[in-house]
């Protein structure tokens, strides 16, 4: 029996640097941290409005899927969760119910 082949997204853009954001009341992020997070949340930002405008037939070529000439058959059974499902599962009020 033969596997489907894995697919990802794969972005080739650039990398923008902003300005800090303002620390949070409750929890201290490093500076290093905040950039990671700032960088990932823009270079996502970027991969969905290139999609959009594919979707769109304005622009080819930004974002393109990338399949797996031999799948890992390690992964073969391999099946994905809702990491916020699972979040709520977890939580002391779901718990309660």
């Amino acid at each position: 029996m033969t596997s489907s082949p894995v697919s990802r997204v794969v972005y080739n853009g650039k990398r923008n640097s902003s300005p800090r954001s303002p620390p949070s009341s409750t929890e201290i992020f490093t500076p290093a941290h905040e950039e990671n997070v700032r960088f990932i949340y823009e270079a996502w930002q970027g991969v969905e409005r290139d999609l959009r405008s594919q979707m769109s037939g304005s622009e080819r070529g930004l974002v393109e899927e990338y399949v797996e000439k031999v799948p890992n058959p390690s992964l073969k059974t391999f099946k994905p969760i809702d990491l916020s499902d699972l979040k709520r599962r977890n939580t002391p009020d779901a718990k309660k119910s």
